[in-house]
């Protein structure tokens, strides 16, 4: 979940424009007047680290017997910086591509008595990124996706999910009405405007909320009836949404860095995007975070729409398969023999710290950059 920091204007600048308005008010001048808009000035933050991370599982296999380990474990990346990958144990892999994603696959047997620690050690140096403009200048329209991108069209607006359940579900009746209601009042099939207009309800009627009680993710159905959800639920809602008047979204998982504490952590977290085309973004992806809380909608949008943060370390991009999804909600798979005792622990150890540069956030209008 994302921290958020407080909006700041200058004290001179708003002594001036009250001055202004104070003076159109007297004069009777104030009617059909465009009203200059004061910038929002935000707390410095860090918009560049760097940190190393290691991530996986130890595996204690004691007693007599034969076992079976397998565990996928997906490539660090980082939208803008860089991720030097090492493994933590070299043996028994495969480096493969799956749905998109580069992969190592652990395929491990035997019958000794023996522990293993599987997983990486990544040195990451990460920079903030930002859609600057967010007007909607520059983006594509629905329709033009669909006649220009086809493929991304059809691949990123359909129902997704695995053998059992529908995670994303643009095809749900509230899901729809919702999404075409909030398309009606917006007036707009612009790809940016219509996906900010689909985050600030979002924002406006769901609440970030853990249920490890629970486990697992949500039906979105339920997540929508509940209007509250943890990372995975509510950008699955938010991709339902988008989908349901054919805007392209799709996830992302990784780790969100929290450095609100002493002890900064690393936590799984997923976020989302959607494709806006046109040259915004990562190749028509722009980047947005559903998770987030902050004091207001505005903050919001200026802080997390179009925005992923230094924070923020990528390991799987959905396709828009079903088998996308199973691969992105499936584990370490362990099976072992009778009298065989396996202990599995999974680690997240975040070391090194550092913060590069520290930077303010400036708004003005639909208008964003680091200072």
């Amino acid at each position: 979940m994302d921290s958020s920091t407080a909006p700041k204007t200058t004290p001179l600048l708003t002594l001036l424009f009250s001055l202004f308005l104070a003076l159109i008010v007297v004069t009777g001048c104030l009617e059909g007047l465009p009203l200059p808009q004061l910038p929002i000035t935000y707390e410095s933050h860090p918009t560049m680290i760097s940190y190393e991370l290691e991530f996986g599982y130890d595996i204690d296999c004691q007693g007599p017997g034969r076992y079976d380990i397998t565990y996928r474990c997906d490539f660090p990346e980082v939208l803008r910086g860089t991720t030097n990958p090492v493994l933590l144990y070299d043996q028994k892999t495969t480096i493969t591509t799956r749905a998109g994603n580069q992969m190592i696959f652990w395929n491990i047997s035997g019958f000794n008595e023996t522990t293993y620690t599987l997983g990486v050690h990544v040195t990451v140096t990460s920079r903030s990124s930002l859609i600057s403009d967010i007007s909607g200048a520059g983006a594509l329209n629905t329709t033009e996706i669909a006649a220009i991108h086809p493929n991304i069209f059809s691949q990123y607006t359909q129902p997704q999910g695995n053998t059992t359940q529908i995670f994303i579900d643009p095809n749900n009746k509230d899901i729809q009405q919702i999404a075409q209601q909030v398309q009606t009042t917006a007036q707009t099939n612009n790809a940016l405007l219509l996906g900010k207009a689909l985050f600030i309800w979002l924002k406006t009627n769901t609440a970030y909320q853990i249920h490890p009680q629970e486990g697992g993710v949500r039906p979105v159905a339920q997540t929508l009836s509940l209007k509250n959800g943890d990372c995975d639920d509510l950008s699955f809602l938010y991709i339902s949404l988008c989908r349901a008047v054919y805007l392209p979204a799709r996830f992302v998982r990784g780790y969100l860095l929290d450095a609100s504490t002493p002890i900064i952590t690393a936590t799984a977290h997923a976020w989302t995007e959607i494709y806006v085309g046109g040259s915004l973004g990562t190749e028509g992806w722009i980047p947005v975070e559903c998770a987030c809380c902050t004091p207001s909608i505005d903050a919001d949008i200026h802080q997390n729409f179009g925005v992923e943060k230094a924070q923020h370390l990528r390991l799987f991009t959905d396709d828009g398969s079903n088998t996308s999804l199973d691969l992105a909600l499936t584990g370490i798979s362990v099976s072992y023999a009778p009298g065989k005792q396996i202990h599995i622990e999974s680690f997240t150890q975040l070391t090194d710290y550092q913060e590069l540069r520290t930077q303010k956030l400036v708004v003005s209008g639909d208008t964003r950059s680091y200072e």
